[in-house]
């Protein structure tokens, strides 16, 4: 049984915004428009750089294409087990989310390496994410290393001020709600610096606006957050 992630809808290539990030979201969709070549794609960055939104992004634009994908999570995948990616060079592209986290663990290597090389003769795609190019990650198989350091490799930057501002207003636009200049000068000056976290106060101001059918300004915010 193949335990692929579900799909985050707004996990796409045309709302991957923020200047910084840009060029990298435009290179893998050319990848994905001619993948003839390239077996492997290596997305590194912090944690906080969009990794896996690219990569789930590059499965909606697969089955927009007609052609099969998964998005998996080592992380989540790891109870299971390496034999639990059996199977998933059936699909012509195949996504593996949160690759340190079975980086030094030999049997996964062994079994990602040879999930490499099955996927590569069927003329499929392997998409990584990892914190650091695959050169400077420490694998224990010199094998794994070499191949997916001879594929192609995209680097994230960390996502500046204004490009996280920008994302939460485009963000709060695809829910209906209306963020004003000085809205989101608020928040930008109190909300911890990680994307992730700004998106998580987004949640939280969604729902509750929902709730007490409020616009949001700056007093609804700084009682629902308690600022």
């Amino acid at each position: 049984m193949i335990l692929g992630v579900k799909l985050r809808d707004d996990a796409r290539f045309d709302n991957f915004l923020g200047d910084r990030n840009r060029d990298v979201a435009s290179r893998l969709l050319a990848i994905l428009d001619q993948p003839v070549g390239i077996p492997v794609v290596a997305i590194c960055g912090d944690s906080d750089t969009g990794k896996s939104h690219l990569l789930q992004a590059a499965c909606h634009d697969a089955e927009k294409r007609g052609r099969s994908a998964v998005c998996i999570s080592l992380l989540e995948l790891q109870p299971f087990g390496p034999e639990a990616l059996a199977g998933l060079d059936g699909k012509d592209i195949v996504c593996l989310d949160d690759l340190d986290q079975v980086v030094g663990q030999p049997a996964w290597e062994e079994a990602i390496f040879h999930l490499y090389n099955r996927v590569h003769d069927r003329n499929g795609l392997l998409i990584v994410s990892l914190s650091e190019v695959p050169g400077a990650t420490p694998f224990h198989l010199p094998d794994l290393r070499s191949r997916l350091s001879h594929g192609l490799t995209l680097q994230l930057g960390i996502y500046r001020d204004e490009d996280r501002a920008r994302i939460l207003v485009a963000r709060a636009e695809q829910r209906g709600l209306v963020m004003g200049e000085d809205v989101v000068s608020f928040i930008m000056r109190r909300a911890p610096r990680r994307l992730g976290d700004l998106l998580a106060i987004l949640d939280t101001l969604d729902e509750n606006s929902l709730k007490a059918q409020r616009r949001l300004t700056i007093p609804f915010v700084k009682t629902v957050m308690d600022w």
